[in-house]
């Protein structure tokens, strides 16, 4: 095989399982970058200057770490960044952690390029993660994945489960919600009880306002991580985490979801909004991890008010976890006993899966592409276009490829509001890679530093890039580049990037 790539959903695990295999891989002196790659930012953007072009990243390294949103871009999306990656994806092993979070309308187009990739360039695909979704009992016709019998790694997954069950997860919702001034007290409570506690929340808004109230009010050290830090700020609030959890030491963090999955953290006791049933059991994973206590207990609760208007999948999975958790207050034992065992999931991806079918060929509206669609449809029999086509000129296309190529990948974003990398200025580094950027002449050189500079990289969605702009707070690197940093002023050493002034200018002379 020519080069392993890994792909995972969260830039905090990349950075530390990236980090892992670096000190493997390229012992001291090698250099950076030389085995290990680590990509997982948009820093320029899609309609590239030609210096845009000599930086971009075409994943030629024998082990590549990227996200899912990379990989899915170079299969299906627009633009020549993509496709410089794409002939990278033959003859290559292809690791898939934490493969639940998969975009569901991205299933069939996702289905239909591994079989693609694994029966026709020969490449190996592994899917990895507690919770599998049910990838092979999708609709067949439209794309579900042919994987062979006996190719299961673990042969017997219920005893797996049973065997390594360290927690119990205990429904705690209830009429009417919990209050913020309740779960903050049932927080302190666990992480006085265990010695620590944390806690996972579904918005960014809601991890700021728990940890302000519990900072405020008790001598334990709280900590705080979202997707609004970047990769160098998260990895050494976790490194102080993991420190103080390894000690014994007193600890309570608040975390939106990116630390659910995969990152290696053993805490006392968890609470999780309520979510995704496969989000639920990916938080056990951080409660009890080294089963260092007999049982470890995850409370599940619903907040009294929490709006998930603009998060669909988050809204969808946690109504069909809801439907579980209920059914198995009625019959425990036909679920084993366990709220996040093997039947569990099963019947939640069931309900998952099933009420969402519609929305696995990636759907597409008039607004979009002129008429209503699915990208799945575009690049196969494209049948609208080849019918409105036969309408007016009396016969089908004459042509053997009929696809909508251009339209197709031009409708196609990973994810619904595609987000674009802002440099910032955390830290000693951070300020200094934006210095040396500012000042930087060669292409080469900044090719380099751009790689540092993904450790110092927050992805921001348009509506909020849009408001940064407005208040002059992001800028260009050099004229023309595309690639933006963002104003000392506006990064907090607790929350990350903030949209409003979090520093006095005095300090950028610091």
């Amino acid at each position: 095989m020519d080069r392993v790539i890994y792909v995972i959903p969260f830039t905090s695990i990349i950075d530390q399982n990236a980090e892992i295999a670096r000190g493997i891989l390229e012992p001291k002196g090698t250099k950076l970058g030389s085995v290990v790659l680590e990509h997982h930012s948009n820093l320029t953007p899609e309609e590239q200057s030609w210096r845009g072009k000599i930086l971009a990243e075409n994943w030629d390294a024998p082990v590549v770490y990227t996200t899912s949103v990379q990989l899915l871009e170079a299969l299906f999306g627009a633009g020549t960044r993509g496709a410089r990656r794409m002939h990278q994806l033959a003859n290559a092993i292809l690791i898939f952690d934490e493969i639940q979070t998969l975009p569901i309308n991205c299933v069939h187009l996702f289905n239909n390029a591994i079989n693609f990739l694994v029966e026709q360039c020969g490449s190996t695909v592994v899917l990895c993660t507690a919770t599998q979704p049910l990838l092979d009992q999708v609709e067949s016709k439209k794309g579900a994945l042919r994987i062979p019998a006996g190719n299961e790694l673990m042969p017997d997954i219920k005893r797996l489960f049973d065997e390594l069950k360290r927690v119990e997860v205990i429904n705690r919702r209830k009429p009417g919600g919990w209050s913020n001034d309740e779960i903050a007290t049932l927080a302190l409570e666990e992480a006085h009880r265990t010695g620590s506690c944390l806690v996972i929340v579904n918005t960014k808004n809601a991890a700021q306002t728990l940890y302000r109230l519990c900072k405020e009010a008790n001598n334990i050290p709280v900590y705080h991580l979202s997707t609004n830090m970047c990769p160098a700020h998260r990895r050494a609030i976790l490194s102080e985490i993991r420190d103080r959890l390894e000690k014994n030491l007193p600890t309570l963090c608040f975390s939106t979801q990116l630390i659910e999955a995969g990152v290696d953290v053993d805490f006392g006791a968890v609470i999780r909004y309520t979510a995704g049933l496969d989000s639920i059991a990916q938080a056990a994973g951080r409660c009890n991890r080294n089963g260092r206590t007999e049982m470890g207990y995850v409370h599940v609760i619903n907040p009294k008010d929490e709006n998930l208007d603009l998060l669909e999948d988050i809204r969808v999975g946690r109504e069909k976890a809801e439907r579980v958790l209920d059914e198995y207050e009625s019959n425990p034992t036909l679920f084993g006993n366990d709220r996040i065992g093997l039947e569990a999931m099963k019947r939640y991806y069931t309900y998952y899966f099933f009420d969402r079918q519609n929305e696995m060929d990636y759907p597409l509206s008039a607004k979009s592409i002129g008429h209503d669609d699915t990208l799945l449809n575009l690049l196969s029999s494209n049948s609208v276009a080849v019918s409105e086509h036969s309408n007016r000129a009396g016969q089908a296309p004459n042509i053997y490829l009929r696809q909508s190529f251009m339209s197709a990948a031009k409708a196609f974003k990973a994810i619904d509001a595609p987000t674009r990398g802002v440099i910032v200025q955390h830290g000693k580094e951070g300020r200094a890679i934006v210095a040396d950027l500012c000042a930087a002449y060669l292409p080469d050189k900044e090719f380099d530093m751009l790689r540092r500079a993904q450790q110092f990289t927050v992805n921001v969605f348009p509506n909020v890039l849009e408001r940064l702009e407005k208040e002059n707070a992001v800028k260009e690197i050099q004229e023309g580049t595309g690639i933006l940093y963002l104003d000392y002023r506006y990064y907090s050493d607790e929350f990350g990037l903030s949209e409003t002034p979090v520093r006095n200018m005095e300090a950028l002379n610091a």
